[in-house]
């Protein structure tokens, strides 16, 4: 069988996973997570999650912001949407500029979580779809 078409099987058959994340800028700093759970546990990522079908992408943020940190936020636009495969699914992440409008960022389901500026962004361990996006990062959070 060809290379390329075995490739091409492998990833059309892979799960793809569709998920939102919230970049919360205040200050110059941007808002990271630290997984508390699973495979990835003690890796950083922006929060955020699972769309649910049917569900639109702002409002699931909404959503999941309230349920993983009891904060309401301000969807305030779309940035970009990163693809990345992981060992075992495919990741599409819509990722969302946001503002807090009330509430505390408590955590509920993340180990630990910090407000980061352009100098601390690397100090951390990113998952790799959320390192991605840190050179845009940079750019958003130095206005």
């Amino acid at each position: 069988m060809n290379t390329k078409l075995i490739f091409f099987v492998y990833l059309t058959s892979m799960k793809t996973i569709k998920v939102v994340a919230a970049l919360i800028v205040h200050d110059h700093r941007i808002f990271a997570t630290q997984r508390g759970y699973g495979d990835w546990k003690g890796w950083w990522e922006f929060p955020g999650g699972k769309v649910e079908a049917g569900e639109a992408p702002e409002d699931a943020l909404v959503r999941e912001i309230r349920e993983e940190l009891d904060t309401e936020i301000n969807v305030e636009r779309y940035v970009t949407t990163i693809e990345w495969d992981y060992p075992a699914f495919h990741l599409s992440m819509r990722c969302y500029l946001c503002s807090v409008v009330s509430g505390s960022l408590t955590l509920l389901e993340h180990e630990a979580a910090a407000w980061l500026d352009r100098e601390h962004l690397h100090s951390v361990k990113w998952l790799p779809a959320d390192e991605t996006i840190i050179d845009e990062i940079e750019g958003l959070i130095a206005k």
